[in-house]
């Protein structure tokens, strides 16, 4: 049975991502923000394990896992969580960037790092699920491109430094999905939100496990999933 541990599970692709290992049978450690998320996430995937950290807070992660118990090996580590806040550079404030930075680049940069001894002891997987933010930036996304295009070079390094140990890395760029992200998105551009027209999250999700589940003698190292509608 794989271990997975997963940022994210709550909605969207991370529950989508939950929802189809844990009907498989796979073994689920979901990090959660607080107890009483964990508490949630617990009730929805009975037997899966919960660690409790707060991806906004990346500095006190460590000092969070040091008085919990981490998995002794991990298969994957699963980066899905993310936040959004558009705005012209020229009124974005500090704290709009700071809060994206922490949850989309420096809280996976620290988690990976936390967690390399258990993924290095099962040849595991880490999967950055990124976007098309990642790739180019448009108009009042700058803060929100800025950390996914350095989380696409979190994992180009962290790919070269892990691979002669067996860790495969992958980056994962989803178009625009179906999801209450993508309902903030919407509401922030002014723009009416059909979920309709966009990328189911089982969609990414199939994607996902499409990388994870590809044996041993490849690597998925890039995949950009766009709205086939």
């Amino acid at each position: 049975m794989a271990t997975h541990m997963i940022t994210g599970a709550g909605s969207g692709i991370g529950a989508a991502v939950a929802r189809r290992l844990h009907e498989r049978g796979d073994d689920l450690v979901l990090l959660a923000r607080d107890a009483g998320r964990a508490k949630e996430l617990a009730d929805t995937y009975p037997g899966a394990r919960t660690l409790v950290g707060d991806l906004a807070n990346p500095d006190r992660l460590s000092w969070a896992f040091s008085h919990q118990t981490l998995p002794d090996r991990l298969d994957s580590l699963l980066h899905i969580a993310g936040v959004v806040d558009l705005g012209p550079v020229g009124e974005l404030t500090t704290k709009a960037w700071r809060s994206q930075l922490d949850v989309n680049l420096i809280a996976p940069a620290e988690l990976t790092r936390l967690l390399l001894p258990q993924l290095r002891v099962s040849q595991g997987h880490v999967v950055f699920v990124n976007s098309g933010a990642g790739l180019n930036a448009h108009a009042e996304w700058s803060a929100y491109a800025a950390s996914k295009h350095g989380l696409k070079a979190l994992a180009d390094s962290l790919r070269q430094e892990e691979h002669a140990g067996g860790v495969r890395v992958t980056s994962v760029y989803p178009g625009r999905t179906a999801s209450p992200m993508q309902a903030k998105v919407h509401q922030q551009e002014g723009k009416e939100y059909d979920a309709s027209r966009w990328i189911d999250p089982e969609s990414v999700a199939t994607a996902i496990l499409t990388a994870i589940d590809l044996p041993r003698d490849a690597e998925i190292n890039d995949l950009t999933v766009r709205p086939g509608r």
